[in-house]
């Protein structure tokens, strides 16, 4: 339990770290390369729905962005209470240690990204677009929304490379192409890597016996 409390501050703590730095620091959309380097960058994105920006509403139109929201935010908070549960049981069955430190990136993650849809409407300023309105945080007006209307905050970007793709490919030939055009956080990291790692050791974090 000590082990897999540890992995879960570590992950908390930097993904939390991170998101109030970049909150507090950049503008909507500002980006600056790691290192020098062209497609290793921070570039500060809020994503108001589900993984990769999509809504509830995308696919059910009847419903407001307020409603959609509500429910994700909600069907989190159940997920997060089943995945706790698992690890607390992993843990009391004595599972494969590749088990428990899979569970609990994941379950890290999820903490991490419902903590900015939560939380974070109430406690930070609206980002906008322009560098002299960085956000900040507990302005004095209050926050860009209320309790439970959060946007999760994503800065790591990595577009390798980007260009046509060769016209002979079916569907997509000749089509603009970004390779890992996906923004994320430390949170949705986490989760990726404990997801792999059950899907690489499978047979190791779910033995038959």
């Amino acid at each position: 339990m000590k082990k897999a409390g540890f992995i879960i501050f570590i992950v908390l703590f930097i993904d939390q770290l991170s998101k109030f730095y970049v909150k507090t620091h950049f503008a909507l959309d500002e980006h600056i390369n790691i290192l020098g380097i062209n497609w290793a960058r921070i570039h500060f994105t809020e994503n108001m729905g589900a993984a990769w920006g999509f809504q509830l509403n995308d696919f059910l139109t009847f419903l407001s962005d307020t409603q959609s929201k509500i429910i994700l935010t909600t069907f989190r908070l159940f997920a997060i209470a089943g995945i706790g549960y698992w690890l607390v049981s992993s843990i009391k069955k004595y599972a494969s240690k590749i088990l428990i430190v899979a569970v609990s990136l994941i379950f890290a993650g999820a903490i991490g990204n419902i903590i900015d849809s939560v939380f974070y409407g109430v406690l930070f300023e609206e980002s906008s677009k322009e560098i002299q309105n960085i956000a900040t945080f507990l302005p004095k007006n209050g926050g860009y929304s209320s309790l439970f209307h959060g946007r999760v905050v994503d800065m790591l970007y990595f577009p390798m490379w980007s260009g046509n793709l060769p016209s002979w490919m079916p569907f997509v030939g000749g089509k603009y192409f970004t390779f890992f055009n996906a923004i994320f956080n430390v949170a949705d990291f986490a989760i990726s890597c404990g997801v792999g790692l059950l899907v690489l050791f499978n047979k190791r974090a779910f033995p038959k016996d």
